[in-house]
């Protein structure tokens, strides 16, 4: 395209009526996909992206920004459960759990005052998908499969997969009997010696890099085998896994197509039938058969709806990338922290000879009775608008905390002659032809 094609600056009248018709024509498209049709349709034209949404905007056709700090729009939230089976005094006396209202949901609150620096608690994962560094030490038999910690100094303390075989090879490896045995709630239908079947959706989850869809396996892995126990034992993992925060991802997909993103969904379907493929119907007899022996009882109608129906595999790919810690654990009451820009609690991985999976809960300052614990899910160096922007992608709304709160008042007194700026911008970079 020449330096000269795109020098025109259409009227507003000509750049609306040009874009509800391409919204009428692709109902489905974000703000980025109208901006390119548009461009596409009208090659001399010099027309922003952020002009294009705002008349989305004002016509309604797309929810507001939900990076600006006024937007009130964005409807959609996680859903909410309790998990009344939960005893916090398993990991702490000092906190609570608290539910707050069916936007917000629960919780967790000082029981007591707590000083700056305390240890609050420790907790051990219920599933873990680490990061992909440690998974591949984990396939080079140097890291623990349980615990992640490296292991790559040979010491007689460390146990190989029981199941590995010259003919079925397994490169699970553990840094003691204790988290071989821990391994056993997890790793059977993972193992690529006891369920071959399981391989690839592992590998398409590492190729992809997919956290969640990995965290997933590993969650429904938990479930299937815990319901070939007592009732007791699924019972209690079955309460972890429906007390967790859940938005699905096609609920998720609305928030991000007001951003101009579109989903995967040729990959989601490619993960679901991995997914069966490892878990309900390998491909081959002999892998049906090995899967049958680690299956012995028939799992429940409950069950199979929750982990093998379509919809029921994407809310719990989104209930994993909700409630994941950075590093990959899911923990069951961490899982309950909320959000704020400015956190007052810190998450610590110290045990990293001994318990890397590990996390160390530390106040970041005092505490009074009653008040909420709080991390962040975002990156708190980044500017309200992209915070917020991030928050609402799972469907949270606008951070009310102390700093944003302050920081959203001085964007509105500066609003106005950062827009007034902007338009100039948009128009000098037009003459200039790099628009």
């Amino acid at each position: 395209m020449s330096s000269t094609s795109r020098n025109v600056i259409p009227t507003e009248d000509e750049v609306r009526k040009a874009i509800i018709e391409l919204k009428k024509g692709n109902p489905a498209s974000g703000v980025a996909k109208i901006h390119s049709l548009l461009l596409h349709a009208n090659s001399s034209w010099t027309v922003s992206e952020k002009r294009v949404r705002k008349i989305l905007q004002s016509e309604g056709l797309i929810n507001s920004d939900p990076g600006t700090p006024n937007s009130t729009t964005n409807i959609i939230h996680p859903s909410f459960r309790l998990n009344k089976s939960l005893d916090v005094n398993k990991w702490t006396n000092r906190v609570e759990v608290k539910y707050f209202d069916a936007i917000k949901g629960k919780g967790l609150v000082a029981k007591e005052n707590i000083a700056k620096g305390d240890v609050l608690w420790k907790e051990d994962p219920f599933i873990l998908a680490p990061e992909w560094e440690i998974y591949d030490l984990q396939h080079l038999s140097e890291a623990c499969s349980f615990c992640s910690c490296i292991i790559r100094d040979h010491s007689p303390l460390h146990i190989s997969c029981e199941a590995s075989t010259t003919a079925t090879p397994c490169t699970a490896r553990y840094c003691n009997r204790l988290c071989r045995l821990q391994a056993e709630k997890v790793h059977p239908l993972l193992c690529s010696a006891r369920n071959p079947a399981s391989v690839p959706l592992l590998a398409f989850a590492r190729d992809a890099q997919w956290m969640a869809l990995h965290a997933l396996a590993q969650c429904t892995s938990r479930l299937l085998l815990a319901s070939q126990q007592d009732a007791a034992t699924f019972d209690l993992d079955w309460e972890v896994v429906q007390g967790l925060a859940e938005l699905g991802m096609e609920e998720r997909a609305q928030c991000l197509r007001e951003q101009g993103l579109e989903p995967d969904r040729e990959n989601w379907r490619r993960a679901f039938e991995l997914y069966l493929q490892a878990f309900k119907e390998p491909r081959t007899p002999a892998e049906q058969k090995k899967l049958a022996r680690v299956l012995k009882k028939p799992i429940s109608e409950e069950l199979q709806k929750f982990t093998f129906e379509y919809q029921a595999f994407l809310r719990g790919l989104g209930r994993m990338s909700l409630n994941l810690e950075a590093h990959g654990g899911l923990y069951r009451l961490h899982s309950h922290l909320n959000h704020s820009c400015t956190p007052n609690v810190s998450i610590r991985h110290l045990d990293q000879r001994t318990a890397l999976s590990r996390i160390t809960v530390i106040a970041k300052e005092d505490f009074e009775i009653g008040q909420e614990l709080l991390i962040t899910y975002t990156n708190p160096q980044s500017s309200l608008r992209d915070r917020r922007r991030r928050l609402s992608e799972w469907g949270f709304g606008p951070c009310r905390c102390e700093r944003c709160v302050t920081e959203e008042k001085v964007w509105k007194e500066s609003d106005s002659n950062t827009q007034e700026a902007d338009d100039l911008a948009d128009q000098l970079k037009a003459g200039l032809g790099v628009l």
